[in-house]
């Protein structure tokens, strides 16, 4: 398939998605309010139905269809949108509600796509897989959600909990790829984060469980940071490199950016809206794959996610005195960790080790609610966020 092909299509499938969202945010919002009772009975039958489905085995059942595409062999598209439909697509949608996404009109464009030879079966592959690994990384948060509203009810939690621990176990391996790429070990920080929320439930600690939360979470959003924009093994890298030398697999790396993406955009965008709309639009496959400039991603996932570490530390001092205090200082730690090689790159390894251990005296301020601990130490990381921001343009 031609290259101006492949964006044209791609292109006509987002805008044909968000149709379709825009639609359905339609009908929903002229329904009238005695049709909630049968949408929340459907919703009921939806979740029994979805504590009988294996959504890993069901995922796995599909990516092995689709992946014959990577060898250059037919994909029987009608019997992946019949998994898809049957056992993921309620789930989606769940997810789509909850966190205002469109990835069942998405994944159900590129599946029809896909069928009627309109998209590359690669492409479709890849779409397939990271808005369904987006879902489960949601799904993760939506059980701690449960958590939270089910506090009390320790068999609940505990519940809550396993089932959260299954929906990453589906995502392990895609951590487990990062951590080999980048020597990293993210996958034993997030297995302590699961150790630590679990030990807080026994001696119903709530505080010990958010900040158990936050490690898992945001230890996430590292991972698919390092997918996406992180030098020298993320997508924006490998699709630039790629460009010089087959457009055709650039164009497929492209998208498995933007699909991977997805997972982190919305925060992102939530506290740095010009960085995140950047970093779209180079992944976006209307952007020719050769003009993709990934240092000039990877500086604005820099200053994205130092603003978002500012928003956080801003938000612990509103917050002082309070559990929340503690969980958005613990937050603003986490996510000068996500970009943590890159702030070394810039200000050096001293001044970063200084940073990391202001980082943790700020926390630990916050948590004995020790104020005049915890300003002068806060002054010091902001300035150096500040500082990071300004390098990295």
């Amino acid at each position: 398939m031609k290259k101006r092909e492949l964006k044209a299509i791609f292109a006509s499938f987002l805008m044909a998605s968000t149709v379709l969202a825009a639609c359905g945010s339609q009908e929903t919002a002229e329904k009238p309010k005695e049709e909630k009772q049968e949408q929340t009975a459907s919703e009921d039958k939806a979740e029994e139905k979805e504590q009988e489905v294996d959504f890993s085995a069901v995922y796995k059942e599909a990516l092995t269809e689709l992946d014959k595409a990577k060898e250059q062999k037919e994909v029987d598209f009608a019997m992946v949108t019949d998994l898809y439909t049957k056992n993921l697509q309620s789930l989606v949608q769940k997810r789509d509600a909850e966190f205002e996404a469109q990835h069942d009109q998405h994944i159900t464009a590129a599946l029809k796509a896909g069928q009627d030879g309109s998209m590359d079966p690669i492409v479709v592959r890849q779409i397939f897989d990271k808005l369904m690994q987006k879902v489960f990384y949601t799904t993760v948060k939506h059980e701690f959600t449960e958590v939270v509203e089910n506090w009390g009810n320790k068999d609940s939690v505990k519940e809550e909990i396993e089932e959260a621990k299954g929906y990453y176990a589906i995502l392990k391996s895609t951590v487990e790829k990062r951590d080999a790429a980048y020597g990293t070990n993210m996958v034993s920080v997030i297995d302590g984060g699961f150790a630590e929320i679990e030990k807080a439930v026994e001696a119903d600690d709530q505080l010990g469980f958010q900040l158990g939360k936050q490690v898992v979470d945001k230890t996430m959003m590292k991972t698919f940071y390092f997918a996406t924009g992180a030098i020298p093994n993320g997508y924006a890298t490998k699709a630039a490199a790629e460009a010089k030398e087959n457009p055709e697999v650039a164009k497929i790396e492209q998208a498995e950016g933007w699909a991977f993406y997805q997972s982190i955009s919305s925060y992102l965008n939530s506290h740095s809206p010009e960085e995140a709309a950047f970093i779209e639009s180079q992944f976006n496959l209307e952007t020719d794959v050769a003009s993709l400039d990934p240092a000039a991603v990877n500086k604005a996932f820099v200053r994205g996610f130092s603003k978002v570490a500012l928003d956080e530390y801003a938000e612990s001092l509103e917050a002082w005195g309070e559990d929340k205090s503690s969980i958005t200082a613990l937050e603003g730690a986490l996510f000068i960790d996500v970009i943590g090689e890159d702030i070394k790159g810039i200000i050096g390894d001293e001044a970063y080790k200084t940073l990391t251990e202001q980082a943790g005296k700020y926390l630990e301020a916050a948590k004995a609610k020790d104020k005049a601990a915890g300003e002068p130490v806060l002054a010091e990381i902001q300035a150096t966020l500040q500082n990071v921001m300004a390098q990295a343009k």
